[in-house]
Formats: structure tokens, sequence, C-alpha cells
């Protein structure tokens, strides 16, 4: 236990009373968790569809709220950021660390983030030949998602 003079979260003051430190870090540390908790909750997917510009097939329209709605959560598709390029927020677009091409100390470049140069296998095209597989309809051909006119 530790003496010391409080003021709770009420109002008034404990002076020369006994608090608990486990007491007395809730109610401090309570402030602190929401403050740094605030911001990660407030980030949220983009509403309206987003377009991947630099293919050479074409951009590509990216509807995140209707891929949210399949994969539940951003981390599904977003990684958690390396050592080597500390993210600056809880989520970021995949083109503020994968460029074309990729930029040291990154070492994926931005098309090889979502599938391999044939299109065979990555992130997005795994995750669409498996929804297929489950019944779903998903884009597995370059031109369904790749459009000249997207941009």
């Amino acid at each position: 236990m530790l003496k010391c003079a409080a003021i709770l979260a009420g109002g008034g003051a404990i002076l020369g009373g006994i608090v608990k430190v486990t007491r007395l870090l809730t109610l401090l540390g309570f402030p602190v968790l929401l403050l740094l908790s605030g911001s990660a909750l407030a980030q949220t997917a983009p509403t309206a569809p987003i377009l991947l510009m630099g293919a050479p097939m074409g951009a590509v329209k990216f509807d995140h709220t209707a891929h949210l709605k399949v994969a539940g959560k951003c981390e599904i598709c977003h990684h958690a950021s390396k050592p080597e390029k500390p993210l600056k927020a809880t989520q970021e677009a995949c083109t503020d660390c994968h460029t074309n091409p990729a930029t040291p100390p990154v070492t994926t470049k931005l098309q090889a983030a979502f599938h391999n140069p044939t299109a065979t296998a990555g992130l997005c095209i795994d995750c669409h030949k498996t929804q297929n597989s489950q019944g779903r309809a998903a884009p597995v051909k370059c031109a369904d998602c790749h459009k000249k006119n997207n941009g």
C-alpha cells in the first residue's frame, strides 16, 4: 500500500489516506488508455471505393466495405508493420510502403503485395479462389479487377 494524497474521479480528495497502488493506477491509467485507444478506434476503412493506380493492365477499383464484409477485419489484408519500416498509423495504404520498384528497406514491390507476376497466387488471388471454392463469386481473371477505364 502507498500513503499519498489523491484526487478521485468524483472530485473529492483523500488527504493522507491509504490508497492501494492498483486503485491509483486504475484512476490514472484509465484516461491514458482511452487516449491511446481512441486513435485506433477512430480509424475506419474508406466508405467510397479507392483506385489502385499504376498497374499496366489498368487501375483496380477497390471497395473496402465489400471486402471488409467478407474478411471481417482489416488485419486480414493489412499486415503488421515490420521492424525495418514501422507504421505511422494503425492501418496505412499499401502504397505507403509498397512501391514500384520496391524502395528499401521494403523488399516487396506494390504488385507483389497483391499477387505474384502471373496472378496465380498471392494475397488477393488466394482469397478470391477460396471464396469461389465456397460458392461465392470473386474475380480471378486479370481483366475482372484491372480496367483501363478505372481512372
